[in-house]
C-alpha cells in the first residue's frame, strides 16, 4: 500500500551522478514516502549502476523505488515498480515484465478519461499535472485542482505533479492529492537544504491528509 506524503523524483541536472545518493538520502531523511529514478540522458550502464545504488538506499529506508519508463531496468535492480507516461510501454506489458505485486503508476495529465482507463488496466496510482509552471515538463498541459477532487471517486492513490513547491502544495493536498511529486521544488542545493524542504512537504501532508498518521 502506498503511503501518502512526498514523492521525490530525481533529475539529471538537479541530482547528477556524483550527488544522486546524497540528495535522495536527504529526501528520505526528510520523510519522503516514495522515490522515482528518472534519467533520460545516461547510458545503460550508468543508469543500471545508479538505479542499483538507489534501490539499496530505498530498501534500507523501507521506501519503494520506482523507475521512470523502464520496466526492464526495474526488474534488473529489483525496484518496487515503474511510472509510465501515456507514450511509454503499455501497463499490460509492464505488468507482464514485473508481475502482479509491482507498483505501476500512470500519468493522466488533466484528464479523468485517461485515469479511468488506467484504473481499468490495473494501475496502482494515478498522476495528474502539471498544476503550476514546471521547468521539468514545460510543455505538459495545465491541470485544474478540481481533477484531484473528482479523481477521488476512482479509489486509487492520487499524485499531483508539476511546479510544486512548499509554498503552493497545500492547495493540492486539500483538493485530494495523496502524494506530492516534486523535482525542482525539492532537489538542488546542499543535502541539508533538501532534507529541510522534504520535512516541510512532509509536515504539509501530515497536517492535511486524514490517512497520514495511520499509514506512517
Amino acid at each position: 500500500m502506498l503511503k501518502p506524503g512526498l514523492y521525490a523524483i530525481t533529475d539529471n541536472v538537479l541530482t547528477p551522478a556524483d550527488q544522486l545518493i546524497a540528495a535522495v538520502e536527504a529526501a528520505l531523511q526528510g520523510g519522503a514516502t516514495l522515490v522515482q529514478y528518472r534519467d533520460k540522458a545516461g547510458t545503460s550502464a550508468e543508469r543500471l549502476c545508479q538505479a542499483t545504488e538507489l534501490n539499496a538506499l530505498c530498501r534500507q529506508a523501507n521506501v519503494p523505488l520506482l523507475i521512470n519508463d523502464d520496466p526492464e531496468l526495474a526488474l534488473r535492480v529489483g525496484a518496487a515498480g515503474v511510472h509510465l507516461g501515456q507514450d511509454d510501454c503499455t501497463l499490460a506489458n509492464a505488468r507482464r515484465v514485473l508481475g502482479p505485486e509491482a507498483i505501476i503508476g500512470i500519468t493522466c495529465h488533466h484528464r479523468l478519461d485517461l485515469a479511468r482507463n488506467a484504473k481499468a488496466a490495473g494501475a496502482d496510482y494515478l498522476a495528474f499535472g502539471r498544476f503550476y509552471n514546471s521547468a521539468t515538463k514545460p510543455g505538459a498541459p495545465p491541470a485544474e485542482t478540481t481533477v484531484l477532487t473528482e479523481a477521488r471517486a476512482l479509489a486509487l492513490p492520487i499524485t499531483a505533479i508539476g511546479g510544486i513547491t512548499t509554498d503552493n502544495a497545500e492547495a493540492l493536498i486539500r483538493a485530494g492529492a495523496d502524494l506530492i511529486a516534486v523535482v525542482g521544488g525539492l532537489f538542488g542545493g546542499t543535502p541539508e537544504d533538501i532534507r529541510h524542504r522534504a520535512e516541510t512537504f512532509t509536515r504539509l501532508v501530515a497536517g492535511h491528509h486524514p490517512l497520514f498518521s495511520s499509514s506512517n
